[in-house]
């Protein structure tokens, strides 16, 4: 069987951190994060597609090599591998990169794990443009679009590092199918020390008067520095992060709806069928409002460095600012 070629495990931060106010990739918290479960709860099982070291489950593999399964080059039949041990009392987290995941495995998603609703967890890295140099063939656009229009799947994009190991501590703890979306560059620690991320509920940075942004993984970000900008403009912009985006809280997207004008989506992904969909679906039918979605275009990404494949697809600050300044 051939062999993937695989990233320098990053030694980083043992387990049992938390991850507050420290910028890393969200892949790198989920390995610290899977270690920490592992020690905690034996029944947690990981499986992989020969990309241990760029998934960070290689901190799994050396701790419990009796609980870890590298599957090779087949997506498939990891899937299928995870349902069968979901069924026998484990938890397993099936890992590999997001368009892998959620393309090349979609009919056993759907077929073996979802219609059966096992309890099987999916954590998949390198999803969006910031995978970077390694370019289209490897950034997934559409997997939070697959994956949320498979019954019973709930869909999870964490904002940082901070978040993402409350994540993965809680979807252990769920009793279902799940898709967790996590990505390879650093990003910016966010979420506040107070936060506890639970699954379905969104976190209300601020409401605003004037518009309301709507963001989950590294846009959170993005859209944070955006309503400062415009708070310099005499706007009041809130910003609410959506992490789980199936099921969406829809309270939250209630209360900001009935409290402005104007509601933005901000996602790395193609506004068709992701955070941007969902939010625009949900709200047509229970509470009408002008809405703007940024994200990619109905297009495949590039090769090219992360922070310029990002303005290239007018995922920024500057661009949320833009759009806020000229709907409202």
């Amino acid at each position: 069987m051939g062999s993937r070629p695989e990233e320098s495990v990053v030694k980083g931060k043992e387990s049992g951190v938390d991850f507050f106010g420290q910028a890393v990739a969200t892949r790198d918290a989920y390995g610290a994060a899977l270690l920490d479960l592992g020690t905690r709860n034996e029944c947690v099982v990981v499986l992989d597609a020969d990309l241990s070291g760029s998934t960070k489950t290689a901190k799994f593999a050396k701790a419990f090599p009796e609980r870890f399964f590298n599957m090779g080059i087949a997506e498939q039949d990891m899937m299928a591998t995870a349902g069968g041990l979901s069924l026998v009392g484990k938890i397993p987290f099936a890992s590999t990169f997001a368009v892998f995941a959620s393309g090349r495995a979609w009919d056993q998603i759907r077929q073996t794990i979802c219609y059966s609703n096992l309890n099987v967890k999916i954590v998949a890295t390198h999803a969006g443009i910031t995978v970077g140099e390694d370019g289209a063939s490897h950034q997934a656009l559409e997997d939070m679009a697959l994956m949320r229009a498979i019954p019973h799947m709930t869909v999870i994009t964490p904002c940082d590092g901070f978040e993402t190991k409350q994540v993965i501590d809680a979807i252990a703890e769920y009793d279902g199918p799940v898709y967790v979306r996590l990505g390879r560059a650093k990003v910016p620690s966010v979420m506040p020390a107070g936060y506890r991320f639970q699954i379905g509920k969104a976190y209300k940075f601020h409401i605003g008067r004037d518009a309301n942004i709507i963001a989950n993984g590294i846009m959170v970000s993005e859209a944070l520095k955006a309503k400062e900008m415009l708070l310099q403009k005499g706007m009041d912009v809130g910003v609410i992060n959506m992490p789980t985006i199936k099921p969406l809280d829809t309270e939250a997207l209630l209360e900001a709806a009935s409290n402005s004008k104007l509601i933005v989506t901000a996602e790395e992904h193609s506004i068709v069928g992701g955070l941007g969909s969902a939010v625009a679906e949900f709200l047509s039918e229970n509470h009408p409002v002008s809405i703007k979605r940024i994200g990619t275009k109905d297009t495949f990404g590039g090769s090219g460095k992360p922070e310029e494949l990002l303005k290239i697809h007018g995922l920024t600050a500057e661009e949320i600012v833009k759009t806020v300044m000229t709907n409202v």
